[in-house]
């Protein structure tokens, strides 16, 4: 019996604390989570999971440079990405996450990669990334998204325009 009362007790202690309950996870958490779905929504080819993430102001700077301001165009940009790169992934590595301290706002960094069959053979590409997270009611949502390609391996890499 005693040890559950000082179970009781820590968790009470954590709560005071922390201000939340300590099962709950934390903003932190709560982005890798979103990020790691996100990942794997790309990987099934789930267009509605993929924009699922997506602030509905979201915007892009591909990797290659381009500036997209697509409000709630992305379901057609991942149709076709998926339609025309067989076995399409992206895989995302958050390295930092940020939480601001004043606004409902995360900072994320870190690598990504991209992989995909052509007719002349495998392409995998990567490099660095950093995405903005905006909290609406209460859900995080990637409100921009900053690619930089660092490398590209394979005949049909794609070329800088």
């Amino acid at each position: 019996m005693k040890r559950f009362g000082v179970g009781l007790i820590a968790t009470a202690i954590l709560k005071l604390a922390f201000g939340a309950d300590a099962d709950e996870p934390d903003d932190v958490e709560l982005i890798r989570n979103a990020r790691a779905d996100s990942n794997d929504a790309i990987a099934r080819h789930d267009v509605a999971g993929i924009v699922s993430h997506l602030d509905e102001d979201y915007q892009v700077t591909t990797s290659l440079g381009q500036l997209l301001q697509r409000p709630n165009g992305e379901t057609d940009s991942w149709q076709q990405l998926i339609a025309t790169r067989e076995n399409l992934k992206y895989v995302r590595t958050p390295e930092s996450i940020e939480i601001s301290d004043g606004y409902p706002l995360a900072a994320e960094t870190g690598t990504w990669i991209g992989s995909w069959s052509a007719a002349d053979g495998e392409v995998r590409t990567g490099g660095r990334y950093a995405a903005m997270w905006r909290k609406v009611d209460g859900a995080w949502k990637i409100r921009s998204e900053l690619f930089v390609a660092l490398y590209c391996d394979g005949a049909s890499c794609p070329a800088l325009e």
